[in-house]
């Protein structure tokens, strides 16, 4: 009876442990690059849109010293800002539209966007947003994007 028992553990605790490697291989690392300049482009995220998975993770990598990220708007008010110069990452478990920006550079145009899950119920909130100098203008073009 004890071999039994013991057997039996033995194959939860083999499933369970496949299920979790294949949970976690699923969940995807996505990277982002904040730039000083990228082409004629100045201070811009690369790329501007990224669409991800619920689970998945964006990567901000600081090519660039001066970037940081700030969540403007995103599902269920969720807050979120980095710090100045550093890679950063955010795992993403509410799908919709993330309207984000570098807060130095924000009036400069660098701004972005990450759609999770096929989700762009909050779209015509980010519309709604307030931005100034450069940012209005790219802002638009990227909702046309969506």
């Amino acid at each position: 009876m004890r071999k039994l028992w013991i057997l039996a553990i033995t194959i939860q605790c083999v499933i369970f442990t496949g299920l979790y490697v294949t949970y976690a291989e699923a969940q995807e690392t996505i990277q982002v690059e904040m730039l000083n300049r990228l082409e004629k482009q100045k201070m811009v995220f690369n790329p501007t849109i990224v669409e991800v998975s619920v689970g998945d993770t964006v990567n901000w990598v600081a090519k660039s010293k001066g970037h940081n990220v700030q969540f403007v708007v995103a599902p269920q008010d969720i807050k979120f800002k980095s710090k100045v110069s550093r890679d950063t990452e955010y795992n993403f478990t509410e799908s919709g539209i993330y309207l984000y920006v570098c807060t130095p550079h924000k009036g400069m145009g660098m701004i972005a966007l990450v759609v999770v899950g096929d989700d762009t119920s909050n779209k015509d909130a980010i519309a709604k947003v307030k931005v100034l100098g450069k940012s209005k203008k790219k802002l638009a073009g990227l909702l046309e994007q969506l």
